[in-house]
Protein backbone atom coordinates (compact mmCIF):
# COMPACT_ATOMS: atom_id res chain seq x y z
CA UNK A 1 0.00 0.00 0.00
CA UNK A 2 1.48 3.32 -1.03
CA UNK A 3 1.38 6.54 0.90
CA UNK A 4 -1.15 8.04 -1.54
CA UNK A 5 -3.45 5.03 -1.19
CA UNK A 6 -3.29 5.39 2.61
CA UNK A 7 -4.15 9.10 2.38
CA UNK A 8 -7.09 8.36 0.04
CA UNK A 9 -8.29 5.60 2.38
CA UNK A 10 -8.10 7.90 5.47
CA UNK A 11 -9.89 10.68 3.55
CA UNK A 12 -12.74 8.37 2.47
CA UNK A 13 -13.02 6.93 5.99
CA UNK A 14 -13.10 10.45 7.52
CA UNK A 15 -15.78 11.65 5.09
CA UNK A 16 -17.91 8.58 5.83
CA UNK A 17 -17.59 9.12 9.60
CA UNK A 18 -18.45 12.83 9.25
CA UNK A 19 -21.51 11.96 7.14
CA UNK A 20 -22.68 9.36 9.66
CA UNK A 21 -22.10 11.72 12.59
CA UNK A 22 -23.98 14.56 10.90
CA UNK A 23 -26.88 12.21 10.10
CA UNK A 24 -27.12 11.07 13.73
CA UNK A 25 -26.90 14.62 15.06
CA UNK A 26 -29.65 15.84 12.73
CA UNK A 27 -31.80 12.82 13.67
CA UNK A 28 -31.50 13.54 17.37
CA UNK A 29 -32.12 17.25 16.91
CA UNK A 30 -35.22 16.56 14.85
CA UNK A 31 -36.51 13.93 17.26
CA UNK A 32 -35.39 15.39 20.59
CA UNK A 33 -38.85 16.74 21.33
CA UNK A 34 -40.48 13.41 20.59
CA UNK A 35 -37.99 11.65 22.85
CA UNK A 36 -38.61 14.22 25.63
CA UNK A 37 -42.37 13.83 25.24
CA UNK A 38 -42.02 10.05 25.42
CA UNK A 39 -39.98 10.33 28.61
CA UNK A 40 -42.56 12.70 30.14
CA UNK A 41 -45.41 10.33 29.28
CA UNK A 42 -43.51 7.37 30.73
CA UNK A 43 -42.82 9.35 33.91
CA UNK A 44 -46.53 10.23 34.21
CA UNK A 45 -47.54 6.63 33.54
CA UNK A 46 -45.25 5.32 36.27
CA UNK A 47 -46.44 8.04 38.64
CA UNK A 48 -50.11 7.41 38.04
CA UNK A 49 -49.58 3.65 38.53
CA UNK A 50 -47.91 4.21 41.91
CA UNK A 51 -50.60 6.71 42.92
CA UNK A 52 -53.41 4.29 42.12
CA UNK A 53 -51.71 1.50 44.08
CA UNK A 54 -51.39 3.68 47.18
CA UNK A 55 -54.99 4.95 46.91
CA UNK A 56 -56.31 1.38 46.66
CA UNK A 57 -54.45 0.52 49.86
CA UNK A 58 -55.73 3.53 51.81
CA UNK A 59 -56.42 2.60 55.43
CA UNK A 60 -57.11 4.09 58.83
CA UNK A 61 -54.27 6.22 60.16
CA UNK A 62 -51.95 5.06 62.93
CA UNK A 63 -53.83 7.46 65.19
CA UNK A 64 -57.18 5.89 64.23
CA UNK A 65 -58.20 8.66 61.82
CA UNK A 66 -60.50 7.98 58.86
CA UNK A 67 -58.55 6.85 55.72
CA UNK A 68 -59.29 10.02 53.72
CA UNK A 69 -57.89 13.26 55.13
CA UNK A 70 -58.99 15.72 52.45
CA UNK A 71 -60.14 15.90 48.84
CA UNK A 72 -59.90 18.65 46.24
CA UNK A 73 -59.82 18.82 42.43
CA UNK A 74 -56.01 18.96 42.34
CA UNK A 75 -55.11 17.45 45.72
CA UNK A 76 -55.85 14.23 47.60
CA UNK A 77 -54.67 13.33 51.12
CA UNK A 78 -55.15 9.90 52.65
CA UNK A 79 -53.48 7.36 54.91
CA UNK A 80 -51.57 4.43 53.44
CA UNK A 81 -48.59 2.29 54.48
CA UNK A 82 -46.14 3.24 51.74
CA UNK A 83 -42.91 1.94 53.22
CA UNK A 84 -43.85 -1.36 54.92
CA UNK A 85 -42.97 -0.17 58.42
CA UNK A 86 -45.26 -0.61 61.46
CA UNK A 87 -46.90 2.80 60.89
CA UNK A 88 -49.36 4.17 58.36
CA UNK A 89 -48.20 7.37 56.63
CA UNK A 90 -50.26 10.36 55.54
CA UNK A 91 -49.86 10.65 51.76
CA UNK A 92 -50.75 13.76 49.79
CA UNK A 93 -50.75 14.03 46.02
CA UNK A 94 -51.06 17.52 44.66
CA UNK A 95 -50.57 19.53 41.49
CA UNK A 96 -47.92 22.20 42.01
CA UNK A 97 -47.67 24.25 38.81
CA UNK A 98 -46.66 21.70 36.17
CA UNK A 99 -45.42 19.14 38.70
CA UNK A 100 -47.46 16.32 40.19
CA UNK A 101 -46.01 16.03 43.70
CA UNK A 102 -46.23 13.38 46.42
CA UNK A 103 -45.84 14.23 50.08
CA UNK A 104 -45.37 11.61 52.79
CA UNK A 105 -45.71 12.37 56.50
CA UNK A 106 -44.92 9.69 59.07
CA UNK A 107 -46.59 9.73 62.49
CA UNK A 108 -44.49 10.47 65.54
CA UNK A 109 -44.80 11.04 69.26
CA UNK A 110 -46.74 9.32 72.02
CA UNK A 111 -49.60 9.24 71.29
CA UNK A 112 -48.94 9.07 67.57
CA UNK A 113 -49.77 12.23 65.64
CA UNK A 114 -49.22 13.50 62.11
CA UNK A 115 -47.32 16.72 62.68
CA UNK A 116 -44.40 18.34 60.94
CA UNK A 117 -43.41 18.71 57.34
CA UNK A 118 -44.02 16.02 54.76
CA UNK A 119 -41.15 14.70 52.67
CA UNK A 120 -42.00 15.62 49.08
CA UNK A 121 -40.95 14.28 45.72
CA UNK A 122 -42.00 15.02 42.16
CA UNK A 123 -43.96 12.14 40.68
CA UNK A 124 -44.33 13.64 37.22
CA UNK A 125 -43.36 16.89 35.53
CA UNK A 126 -44.72 18.61 32.42
CA UNK A 127 -48.28 18.16 33.70
CA UNK A 128 -50.64 20.61 32.00
CA UNK A 129 -53.90 20.02 33.89
CA UNK A 130 -54.08 23.61 35.23
CA UNK A 131 -53.53 25.14 31.77
CA UNK A 132 -56.18 22.87 30.25
CA UNK A 133 -58.69 23.31 33.11
CA UNK A 134 -58.74 19.57 33.82
CA UNK A 135 -59.08 18.33 37.40
CA UNK A 136 -56.45 15.83 38.47
CA UNK A 137 -58.86 14.01 40.80
CA UNK A 138 -62.55 13.23 40.39
CA UNK A 139 -64.32 11.55 43.30
CA UNK A 140 -67.36 9.29 43.26
CA UNK A 141 -69.67 8.02 45.98
CA UNK A 142 -70.99 4.45 46.41
CA UNK A 143 -73.77 5.12 43.85
CA UNK A 144 -71.35 6.37 41.19
CA UNK A 145 -72.29 10.04 41.59
CA UNK A 146 -69.59 12.69 41.26
CA UNK A 147 -68.76 14.34 44.58
CA UNK A 148 -68.56 18.13 44.25
CA UNK A 149 -68.82 18.98 47.96
CA UNK A 150 -65.21 18.40 48.97
CA UNK A 151 -66.08 18.37 52.68
CA UNK A 152 -67.77 14.96 52.28
CA UNK A 153 -64.63 12.84 52.52
CA UNK A 154 -66.53 9.92 54.06
CA UNK A 155 -68.64 9.57 50.89
CA UNK A 156 -65.63 8.84 48.61
CA UNK A 157 -65.50 5.27 47.32
CA UNK A 158 -63.88 5.68 43.91
CA UNK A 159 -61.25 8.07 42.55
CA UNK A 160 -60.37 8.85 38.92
CA UNK A 161 -56.99 10.41 38.19
CA UNK A 162 -56.30 12.37 34.98
CA UNK A 163 -52.87 13.72 34.05
CA UNK A 164 -52.47 15.86 30.93
CA UNK A 165 -48.84 15.70 29.79
CA UNK A 166 -46.99 17.83 27.25
CA UNK A 167 -43.34 18.92 27.23
CA UNK A 168 -43.98 21.89 24.92
CA UNK A 169 -47.63 22.82 24.27
CA UNK A 170 -46.70 24.92 21.22
CA UNK A 171 -45.35 21.89 19.30
CA UNK A 172 -46.88 18.67 18.07
CA UNK A 173 -47.61 16.09 19.35
CA UNK A 174 -50.26 17.75 21.43
CA UNK A 175 -51.41 16.99 24.97
CA UNK A 176 -51.69 13.37 25.99
CA UNK A 177 -54.15 12.53 28.76
CA UNK A 178 -53.46 9.56 31.00
CA UNK A 179 -56.34 8.29 33.10
CA UNK A 180 -56.60 5.65 35.77
CA UNK A 181 -58.88 4.92 38.67
CA UNK A 182 -58.93 3.31 42.08
CA UNK A 183 -61.61 1.94 44.35
CA UNK A 184 -60.77 2.38 48.01
CA UNK A 185 -60.68 -1.14 49.45
CA UNK A 186 -60.32 -0.68 53.19
CA UNK A 187 -63.32 1.49 54.05
CA UNK A 188 -65.05 -0.57 56.71
CA UNK A 189 -66.96 0.73 59.68
CA UNK A 190 -64.99 0.88 62.92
Amino acid sequence: MTFIEAIVWVAIFTMAMVAITETLISFYRANAYTLEQGAAVESARAGITATVKEIREAQYGSDGAYPIVSIAPDSFSFYSDVNDDPYVEEVTYTLDGTNFVRGVLSPSGDPLAYAGTAATSTVSDNVRNAAQGVNVFTYYDKNGNVITDYSKTTDVRYVVIDLVVNVNPSRAPHDLTLESSAALRNLVAR
